[in-house]
């Protein structure tokens, strides 16, 4: 197959709007493109057929509408897939085990294509979720941290938020709903910690406490490759957490200064990361601290001026693919 014709696969779930867009985008560069949710689409009338041997690997997945062939893969857009789950019927220790086998077998395969650029490899995707190895590498690199806690111990975390003069926060070490006491999903924020009001809970399991930035505004710089978006986010309000209320945010891009873009290139070199979605609080010195990046973070809900170019510059990875 020539290159030209090699399409980008993109796995992800069927409501998947950042992926919706970048879809929209290689149609419109006519590159081919094939959508695939392997934990959804394998048990609606697809397949997986996947033979190796000293030649690589050889085979192909098929749904219920088309056939990818593996090795004609140019690159994968990784970005939100369905869990794996048992077929339809299936339950008990059956279903246990069948889960793990197509974690295993299915995610194993999608994760070997030969020949192909991932945005990003879901394993180091995963390796670069954790805080504490976020934060240890971004000091490494050069960039500026808070001063940290991650314990289980109640009286060490009152100890250090006392200690903090600008006061300290906590947040959640991996975002995941809460349910209420209806059952209701909810989502911890970022919030502000009093000292006085820790207490033996925190013995539970390992809680994040970290020294509160006096920021002026908050920066969301997307990386794309070599390429970075910086933009300024300001809040309506009062709030640690930008994200608690998107209706109350102004954006505006701004230059990142040239110790922060050395820094955030340097850590993706570490994660092996083509893409990464950076979180910043600026000082009114002007001051840039990193506070987190998610591999896998969202783009698409800016607005256009800010998107497209996002867009294009994670169009022109997948479509250059590893040529």
């Amino acid at each position: 197959m020539s290159e030209r014709h090699r399409p980008v696969l993109v796995v992800t779930n069927l409501h998947d709007a950042t992926a919706d867009v970048m879809i929209r985008v290689l149609n419109a560069r006519e590159v081919p493109v094939a959508r695939l949710d392997p934990g959804v689409d394998i048990h609606e009338g697809g397949a997986l057929v996947a033979t190796l041997g000293s030649d690589g690997m050889q085979g192909r997945i098929t749904t219920a509408t088309r056939s990818i062939e593996l090795g004609d893969v140019r690159s994968v857009y990784w970005r939100r897939p369905t869990a794996y789950g048992p077929p339809p019927g299936l339950e008990g220790h059956a279903a246990d085990w069948a889960v793990h086998q197509f974690r295993w077998g299915m995610g194993g395969v999608l994760a070997s294509l030969p020949r192909c650029l991932y945005v990003n490899h879901p394993w180091h995707n995963r390796s670069a979720e954790h805080k504490p190895a976020q934060l240890i590498t971004a000091g490494q690199v050069g960039l500026t941290t808070p001063r940290t806690l991650i314990t289980t111990d109640p009286q060490a975390a009152k100890d250090f938020c006392a200690a903090q003069t600008g006061g300290a926060i906590y947040k959640p070490l991996w975002t995941s709903p809460f349910p209420d006491e209806q059952g209701r999903a909810r989502t911890v924020w970022v919030s502000a910690v009093d000292p006085d009001d820790i207490t033996d809970e925190v013995s539970v399991c390992p809680h994040l406490f970290q020294a509160k930035v006096d920021k002026k505004f908050d920066v969301r710089l997307t990386a794309v490759g070599d390429k970075l978006f910086a933009v300024r986010i300001d809040i309506n309000g009062d709030h640690l957490d930008w994200r608690k209320d998107y209706s109350r945010l102004s954006y505006a891009s701004v230059p990142v200064p040239a110790a922060v873009a050395a820094g955030v290139r340097a850590y993706q070199s570490v994660f092996g990361l083509v893409y990464g979605a950076f979180d910043f609080a600026v000082t009114a010195q002007g001051d840039w601290t990193f506070l987190e990046c998610n591999a896998n973070g969202q783009w698409a809900w800016f607005h256009q001026e800010i998107r497209d170019p996002i867009a294009q510059a994670l169009a022109d990875q997948l479509q250059e693919g590893l040529s």
